[in-house]
C-alpha cells in the first residue's frame, strides 16, 4: 500500500503498489518514444466517483486487481510495475491530494479466481476506483472467455454495489498472446462486454499492437524475455497512458459543469 497526494489539473491520475514481483526485466533505452494517441486512450465514460472525491478534497482509494501483469511479473522491481509507475505520474501532476492505491494482482489468476476473492480483495477496501485486468491467462491456456460466463458480470455487480468507478484492462499484445488464435476474439469479447455493461475499457492490446505494427518497435523493447509479460519500459508507458485517460475522464463532468456555469453551451 502506498500513499500519494493528488491535485486536480488536466494531466494524469493513477496508482501505487507494494508487492514483490519476479525479477524478469530491465529498463529499456530512454530514447524509445512512448506512442500514446489519446483517441486510443480516452475512456468512454467519465469517472464520476473520482471526480466527486477530487472536487471535495477527500482521500481516494484505488484497487488494482488482476493477474501477473497487475502483480508485476516482468518488472525489475516493485517500483517498476504499472501501478507504481501510475503513482509516479499522479504525484507529479496532482501533488496536493491524498490517494491510496492497493495492488491485488495475483500471478496466474483468471476471472473466476479473481471474483471469488472480490469481497476481501476489493469490496473490503472501499475503493473509489477499481482497475480490473483480465483475459490473458484464458488466451495462453487456450480456454474460452465467453459471453455466457457470468463471472465478469458478477464482479461488476460487486463494484457497482459499493459505488466505485471501474476501468477494465484487456490483455497485452505479446508474442505468446498473439500466437493463440483466440487472442483477437477474446479482446473483442472484453470490448463488447465493457460496452454492454457501460463501463470503461483501457485498450492495452491495441496500444501495444500499435507499438509493434505502426511504430515498428521490436518486442524485446516492450516485452520481457519470456515473450509474455511486459517490462519496465512498457509498464511505464502504459502507466503514462492510463494516467492521462483517468485524469481526463475524472475531469470531464467538472469541466462540463464549469462551462455551463459560465453560460457556455
Amino acid at each position: 500500500m502506498r500513499k500519494g497526494y493528488l491535485a486536480f489539473p488536466a494531466a494524469v491520475a493513477a496508482l501505487a503498489i507494494s508487492l514483490a514481483v519476479p525479477l524478469l526485466a530491465h529498463a529499456e533505452p530512454a530514447e524509445v518514444a512512448c506512442d500514446l494517441p489519446f483517441n486510443m486512450l480516452r475512456l468512454a465514460h467519465p469517472l464520476s466517483r473520482i471526480a466527486q472525491r477530487l472536487a471535495t478534497s477527500e482521500p481516494i482509494t484505488i484497487v488494482a486487481i488482476g493477474s501477473s501483469s497487475t502483480a508485476g511479473a516482468g518488472a525489475s522491481t516493485a517500483s517498476a510495475t504499472y501501478p507504481s509507475r501510475l503513482a509516479v505520474e499522479l504525484e507529479r501532476h496532482f501533488p496536493n491530494r491524498q490517494i491510496t492505491v492497493i495492488n491485488r494482482g495475483v500471478n496466474g489468476e483468471e476471472v473466476n479466481d479473481m471474483v471469488k476473492r472480490f469481497d476481501s480483495a476489493v469490496v473490503d477496501a472501499k475503493p473509489d476506483l477499481v482497475l480490473w485486468q483480465f483475459g490473458t491467462n484464458s488466451i495462453v491456456r487456450d480456454q474460452n472467455l465467453n459471453s455466457g460466463d457470468t463471472a465478469i458480470q458478477d464482479g461488476l455487480k460487486k463494484i457497482r454495489a459499493i459505488g466505485a468507478d471501474v476501468v477494465i484492462i484487456d490483455p497485452q499484445f505479446a508474442p505468446k498472446v498473439i500466437a493463440n488464435s483466440r487472442a483477437a476474439a477474446t479482446v473483442e469479447l472484453i470490448a463488447t462486454t465493457a460496452k454492454y455493461e457501460n463501463v470503461d475499457l483501457f485498450r492495452r492490446y491495441d496500444v501495444m499492437k500499435r507499438w509493434s505494427k505502426v511504430d515498428h518497435i521490436p518486442f524485446k523493447t516492450f516485452v520481457s524475455q519470456d515473450g509474455l509479460h511486459m517490462n519496465d519500459w512498457s509498464y511505464a508507458c502504459m502507466a503514462k497512458g492510463l494516467g492521462m485517460a483517468i485524469a481526463e475522464a475524472a475531469q470531464r463532468p467538472v469541466m462540463a459543469a464549469t462551462m455551463m456555469s459560465h453560460g457556455v453551451r
